[in-house]
């Protein structure tokens, strides 16, 4: 076992999320704003052998977890070469996949036989007309990517809601009994201020604890303590109406919420970037390619400068949105 990685805190680190790209088939509003188009030069994202060398010297120095984001990652044309090429690194325990499930039909089953464990699936409402207006894209076209998924016999499946006032509130008791219905564990996430669009604002948030009242509260939602989800912040609750496990991501509500971070980020265009919430950012892809530093010594800066808690609450300002930054 390799010794522990720990923050200035005394955080374990031990969990990496890799964007494979900054493109995405769909434009949801919380992600990708309509007038953004600055979309990475092919040229300036990591290479396959780039990536899977810094993702091999990662599980060496003691990440355990990988999960590989977007953008879109099913847009990567090389996405099974990667994970064919990650599934037997000694010391990982997960490697996991996060897709809006538009593109996953046709590739769902190879995906699974080339080593990707679990998987998350963004599903934001039910009703198609709503699906499309929060998302750009096709509601038939994602169920028939999740039904491709629960056949291809993930070790796990999730689905993940982003939390919109005044847009997808009358869905969230529809979605966990859809949730229910299909035997996997549904999240619902706060929204983050990571987009450059005006509009994506307060107008917008609703919290966690207002999605649980929604729910029925306290009368109906049993604390799950135990429960493993996965990596991620997530704190479960069984729903007592529908028997599903239902998840909750508050980041700018829960006082304690960065308490347990595990986790760095690689962006598509090479940046490791010790906080979603911060704008601090190493430039991996320059140093790899001129030689000047390993990426075992970039990774533990990374950690080395990984902060205490996120600054959502305190006016953050985003230079580039989060298709840019990775989920």
């Amino acid at each position: 076992m390799l010794p522990a990685l720990l923050d200035p805190l005394g955080r374990k680190i031990n969990y990496l999320r890799v964007s494979l790209t900054d493109q995405c088939n769909e434009r949801c509003l919380y992600c990708r704003p309509a007038a953004y188009h600055g979309w990475s030069p092919q040229p300036d994202h990591l290479s396959t052998p780039e990536l899977i060398q810094v993702i091999t010297a990662a599980t060496r120095l003691g990440f355990e977890h990988i999960r590989l984001t977007g953008g879109e990652p099913l847009l990567r044309p090389d996405l099974l070469e990667i994970t064919r090429s990650l599934r037997t690194l000694p010391h990982l325990t997960s490697l996991s996949l996060s897709t809006n499930g538009t593109r996953l039909a046709p590739i769902a089953r190879q995906l699974q036989q080339a080593g990707i464990q679990s998987i998350n699936l963004s599903l934001d409402a039910l009703q198609p007309e709503l699906y499309r207006k929060i998302t750009g894209g096709s509601f038939d076209d994602f169920f028939a990517g999740f039904r491709a998924a629960l056949d291809a016999g993930f070790t796990q499946i999730k689905i993940n809601c982003v939390l919109l006032r005044g847009m997808n509130q009358q869905e969230l008791r529809p979605l966990v009994h859809f949730a229910a219905e299909h035997h996997v564990p549904i999240r619902f996430i706060e929204l983050m201020p990571l987009t450059l669009s005006p509009q994506n604002g307060q107008d917008l948030f609703l919290s966690i604890q207002d999605a649980q009242e929604f729910l029925g509260g306290s009368e109906t939602l049993i604390p799950k303590p135990d429960y493993s989800g996965g990596q991620g912040p997530a704190r479960y609750f069984e729903d007592k109406v529908s028997g599903a496990i239902v998840g909750f991501i508050g980041a700018l509500t829960t006082p304690d919420f960065c308490a347990s971070c595990n986790k760095i980020r690689l962006t598509a265009d090479g940046k490791l970037r010790p906080c979603l919430g911060r704008h601090g950012e190493i430039d991996l892809r320059n140093a790899l390619r001129q030689g000047s530093h390993t990426p075992e010594e970039l990774l533990r800066e990374a950690i080395a400068n990984k902060p205490k808690d996120h600054e959502f609450s305190t006016g953050y300002e985003p230079s580039r949105p989060m298709t840019a930054l990775g989920g």
